[in-house]
């Protein structure tokens, strides 16, 4: 249930702008999650969700995304999340600190690499299933480029 509830958080930050962890919690029960406002600053923390403007001059919770401006802070959380990326047949393990491998998961997701189909995210380990086995070490360097990076 939690990790639905976080995607579906991704999806309506990502669709609408949001302002409030009062307004998340009226768009997820309208979802039909059952939520308090202490679930919902706990998805907000794991997510490492963070507020940009939005288009009428408010601030709207966002996804970390490479084009979005970051702040030292943020990029030092990021950074210190991500353990370690490692390929595995057609599939590029990568990971991260406790509760963060959706906010890191939807950060690859945004960067469109070549050669990704997708990503799953548990607590602590995303699974990134690369198109086919040929093309991982491609893949594999790509993404750990970007987030040498991001780090810098």
């Amino acid at each position: 249930m939690k990790v639905l509830r976080q995607r579906k958080i991704i999806e309506l930050i990502n669709s609408e702008e949001i302002e409030t962890q009062e307004e998340l919690a009226v768009r997820l029960r309208d979802c039909g999650f059952d939520v308090t406002q202490a679930t919902i600053s706990r998805d907000i923390r794991e997510l490492n969700l963070n507020k940009t403007p939005g288009s009428k001059g408010k601030q709207k919770y966002s996804v970390l995304t490479p084009d979005v401006k970051m702040d030292k802070s943020y990029i030092n959380a990021l950074k210190d999340t991500v353990v370690s990326i490692e390929a595995a047949e057609n599939i590029i393990i990568v990971k991260t600190g406790a509760g963060m491998a959706m906010a890191v998961a939807s950060v690859i997701d945004s960067l469109n690499v070549d050669g990704i189909v997708g990503c799953i995210a548990g607590d602590d380990t995303i699974m990134c299933v690369v198109k086919y086995t040929g093309i991982v070490p491609e893949v594999l360097k790509e993404l750990s480029g970007i987030f040498e990076r991001l780090y810098k």
